[in-house]
């Protein structure tokens, strides 16, 4: 299956980081968020995105408007009828995408595939509410995702073969390298890297040595360009809690039991970056 016309659900930043990506590859982009305003809003950051490009030098303004003449967007599900790929990147509640499903399984073209953007949960429990669950995987792209390089492209049981080579096709033509990987929670890089989020949240909470010490000693030490503490600010803790929370429920091991101080901070709504607050100020 050729992939031409993606539709993105979603008004956050990764929804429309995988639109700018998406639309600069070639492919037409429906972007689709509940209230008009928001979906505008979404191209109009696109809009500011690529003109900052153009500022720099890495992008020429005829590719800015040819970029943003694919784009469009609505509030209107019924728009995506017509997509061959449709990507949500809704809240991380699992029954919030498997009510999402449902509702595009009855919408969309039945040749269409649905992917979701989740980093964390089970993409089977969201192929198995539709009629189409060979045509249901996961697509996760990284924050910010005309940045990174990665996606994993995340294989339920229930996925056929066709599907996986569609969608890892498509992740390519973004220019991205896309890895595959079993459905399982955390698929390859949460599972390895929330550990050790955890884990210096416990080692602050222990005062084994302070806030700036531990994020300057890990990008010292091991050449990383940014501390687990900024990094758990700048995916969100709220977000960062919930991913703990669902490897926790699949694999019951400690190092995924989130730590109080996390989860404290998720409850006083310092959320990191996006509230203006968390182990750091902004």
């Amino acid at each position: 299956m050729t992939i031409e016309r993606v539709g993105i659900i979603g008004s956050g930043i990764m929804g429309s980081g995988i639109a700018e990506v998406a639309a600069k590859a070639g492919h037409e982009v429906v972007l689709r968020s509940r209230k008009q305003e928001t979906a505008d809003a979404m191209v109009a950051g696109l809009t500011k995105s690529l003109s900052k490009q153009v500022d720099r030098g890495k992008l020429s303004e005829d590719d800015k408007t040819a970029t943003l003449g694919r784009v469009s967007a609505t509030h209107d599900l019924h728009a995506l009828r017509d997509c061959d790929l449709v990507i949500e990147s809704v809240v991380e509640d699992l029954e919030v995408k498997k009510e999402l499903f449902k509702e595009l399984d009855l919408l969309v073209k039945d040749e269409a595939i649905l992917a979701t953007n989740t980093s964390t949960l089970p993409v089977v429990e969201m192929a198995v509410v539709t009629e189409r669950p060979e045509r249901v995987c996961g697509v996760h792209f990284f924050n910010p995702a005309p940045m990174m390089s990665l996606v994993e492209v995340v294989r339920p049981l229930t996925a056929s073969d066709a599907t996986i080579e569609a969608v890892t096709a498509f992740a390519t033509t973004c220019g991205k390298g896309p890895v595959e990987v079993k459905d399982r929670a955390g698929f390859i890089v949460n599972a390895l890297l929330f550990p050790y989020l955890n884990n210096a949240v416990k080692m602050l909470e222990n005062q084994t040595a302070s806030r700036d010490h531990i994020d300057e000693a890990m990008k010292g030490g091991c050449n990383f360009p940014m501390g687990p503490l900024a990094l758990l600010d700048l995916v969100g803790l709220d977000t960062s809690l919930a991913i703990l929370d669902a490897l926790y429920e699949e694999f019951r091991d400690p190092n995924y039991a989130a730590a109080p101080a996390l989860r404290r901070k998720v409850a006083a709504g310092h959320l990191g970056r996006k509230s203006g607050k968390g182990f750091f100020d902004y």
